[in-house]
């Protein structure tokens, strides 16, 4: 379904991404781990198209010139120059890191800007989804942004992804200071929501163990390379692999 190779991203003094490989199919969660500056970020960025708006509101700003190449292919097609409002009506939308949910709007309104790439039809039944998966949401709908907890904003901001209709959905570091049990129930949702909606998921983390139980297979970033891949299982029995990114 995706399948993103050689993807180079230079910034004006460092090397952000260096020849980073990386595949989804339509059935499969994949997940990538490394830790802070990795490239994590960067990566989700690139795949979304980010990075093309970043880029450009540098070079009009005089700020540090960024650099892009390599091949981003989604159903056959190349997106590596594909503006990120195309790829997001192409099915790529980005759940970015920190939630950055509308704080003044309220729950349902913010759902509601989610679905503008949906059909009235479309909107009403991913609307009635995702508030069957985050049942929190339905008490809380015509609750302000600003208010809600972290949890609640990042469940919150996966359900407005949601609206916008994904075929691959990219969630960057979404249990970010989030409890133990808030991130385990945002880990079920992940996967219920790939096994029901039949969505493509990207997700990146720092630490693999809340993630691993639902992933289907993993890279791991490091200085913004891609240094191994394998399996949940083939990762979980590499003893490097559990030490640094399990915790055990």
């Amino acid at each position: 379904m995706l399948e993103a190779s050689g993807l180079m991203v230079f910034y004006e003094n460092m090397l952000a991404l260096n020849n980073v490989s990386i595949r989804c199919a339509s059935d499969q969660i994949i997940g990538v781990f490394g830790a802070n500056s990795a490239g994590k970020s960067t990566l989700m960025y690139a795949l979304s198209g980010i990075m093309l708006d970043i880029r450009k509101k540098e070079e009009m700003s005089g700020g540090e010139r960024i650099t892009l190449s390599g091949s981003i292919r989604f159903e056959g097609r190349e997106l590596i120059n594909l503006k990120p409002s195309r790829r997001a009506r192409a099915g790529i939308v980005l759940c970015p890191e920190r939630r950055r949910i509308f704080k003044e709007s309220t729950v349902l309104e913010n759902l509601k800007i989610g679905g503008y790439l949906a059909t009235p039809r479309q909107a009403a039944e991913t609307l009635d989804f995702v508030l069957r998966v985050f049942p929190a949401l339905n008490r809380l709908k015509n609750r302000v942004g600003g208010f809600l907890s972290g949890g609640e904003q990042q469940m919150l901001a996966i359900g407005r992804a949601l609206m916008a209709q994904p075929k691959i959905l990219l969630l960057d570091e979404p249990l970010m200071g989030l409890s133990p049990l808030m991130q385990a129930m945002l880990m079920r949702a992940t996967r219920e929501i790939r096994d029901e909606r039949k969505i493509a998921i990207i997700i990146t983390e720092q630490y693999a163990r809340p993630v691993i139980p639902i992933v289907d297979y993993a890279f791991i970033l490091e200085n913004g390379s891609a240094v191994m891949e394998g399996t949940r299982q083939e990762l979980m029995d590499n003893p490097d692999v559990r030490s640094a990114y399990f915790g055990v």
